[in-house]
């Protein structure tokens, strides 16, 4: 049982900046302590129960596993490279269709999942009534747009031309009983709120009720990386809507050696495969990080050269010239590993994490191929839901549909 938090774990749980912590240090808010054995400043496991979000910690572990009673089928949208319809796969979950624009990550689902029904196009163009009666669940992560506004009240006419229209515009034509839109935390913000109001609305107006939408912190999820989602799910208004439960966040928390090295979550060490490299200035200046560094790590005048005008600017900006450590979950990944102000340097090599590295991250299984060239490919695996992330999901799902099925014997 683990008894003591280090500054960055508490961090991460926290979601709030280790300055922000050291602030709360020196006002009483929550002092840090001495471990016995390492001597490092550290929170005694007790003093984290001020914090309702972090019950989870003093509960008993549960498992989110639940099996289907029955065959539950899925539509998905805006599919990209398979990491939610894996996950939901993985849960037991059926996907009837997946829709995706792009065309290389059409290919990576079709080859690897051939007998899968891709359907390759702009979303706008298809119709997907002749699926009503069949589909239990509507899944989408369609980006974050904003909606221009009608009078006071948005409606569902009101956001055509928006991606979110035509993830409405599908529930609306096939009427699942659930439906999962999947977006990046900033949506619960975006345009002061209004964007997300706006969605509620519009579900609503279509005949779904919107659970309290959350934010989920994936390392909570068996993904071995601090990348944040936003869940919205729809339960149609003829259903219960309490029937539904978020995934529970597991205590245990994966870390970079638990993605590359064989462990617990995967059975052997990363596959050797093609990834980019940094330009030679770069990685000068980045063979100077130390494992878990970053910029200010740099001597001084360096800093202020490879930061140029951010130098002078507010903000700790962590994530340029940014090590890995082995012991951290690693920072989100995005769609280009060399690119400046988010640097995710190997913590041995100076390089970027080639494709197998980002798909390990990410808890791809080391079976799924990509298709297209590297760039491509990275794009699609940052562009993904982490699949350990959707399968926790899919298992809620599950729950949720054995219960209805259960209470209305239908």
């Amino acid at each position: 049982m683990k008894s003591y938090y280090s500054i960055s774990e508490v961090s991460d749980l926290l979601s709030v900046s280790k300055e922000t912590l050291r602030r709360w240090d020196k006002n009483g808010k929550l002092t840090a302590v001495r471990e016995p054995m390492s001597n490092y400043r550290v929170y005694h496991k007790d003093q984290l129960k001020i914090f309702d979000n972090l019950s989870f910690l003093f509960n008993a572990e549960e498992d989110n596993f639940e099996e289907p009673k029955r065959t539950y089928n899925s539509i998905e949208l805006f599919a990209g490279a398979g990491g939610l319809a894996i996950g939901l796969e993985k849960a037991g979950i059926n996907c009837l269709a997946l829709n995706e624009f792009e065309h290389w990550a059409c290919e990576t689902l079709r080859q690897n999942r051939p007998e899968w029904n891709v359907i390759e196009d702009d979303v706008k163009n298809i119709s997907f009534e002749g699926y009503r009666g069949q589909v239990d669940i509507v899944t989408g992560g369609f980006p974050c747009q904003a909606f221009s506004y009608a009078g006071k009240k948005l409606g569902f006419k009101d956001a055509r031309g928006t991606l979110f229209y035509e993830f409405a515009r599908v529930v609306n034509e096939t009427q699942p009983v659930i439906c999962i839109g999947e977006n990046v935390r900033g949506l619960l913000s975006h345009d002061n709120g209004r964007t997300i109001k706006g969605m509620i609305s519009i579900l609503n107006e279509i005949g779904y009720n919107v659970v309290t939408p959350r934010i989920f912190k994936t390392i909570f999820y068996k993904v071995p990386q601090k990348r944040e989602r936003v869940l919205i799910v729809g339960i149609r208004k003829d259903l219960n809507p309490n029937l539904f439960e978020f995934p529970k966040p597991y205590k245990k928390v994966y870390t970079l050696k638990d993605a590359l090295k064989k462990g617990e979550l995967f059975d052997k060490d990363v596959p050797v495969s093609p990834g980019s490299s940094y330009p030679e200035k770069k990685k000068a200046v980045l063979e100077m990080v130390p494992e878990g560094g970053y910029w200010r790590d740099l001597p001084l005048q360096i800093q202020k050269e490879y930061m140029g005008g951010s130098f002078y600017l507010g903000g700790g900006k962590t994530g340029m010239a940014r090590r890995m450590s082995w012991n951290e979950p690693s920072l989100t990944l995005t769609c280009s590993p060399a690119q400046k102000q988010t640097e995710r340097c190997h913590p041995d090599e100076t390089r970027p994490f080639t494709v197998r590295e980002y798909a390990r991250i990410q808890t791809f299984p080391d079976d799924w191929e990509f298709s297209g060239s590297v760039s491509s490919q990275y794009k699609q695996i940052g562009n993904a839901v982490p699949v350990n992330f959707a399968k926790e999901v899919g298992y809620s799902i599950v729950k949720f549909l054995n219960r209805y099925h259960s209470l209305s014997k239908p």
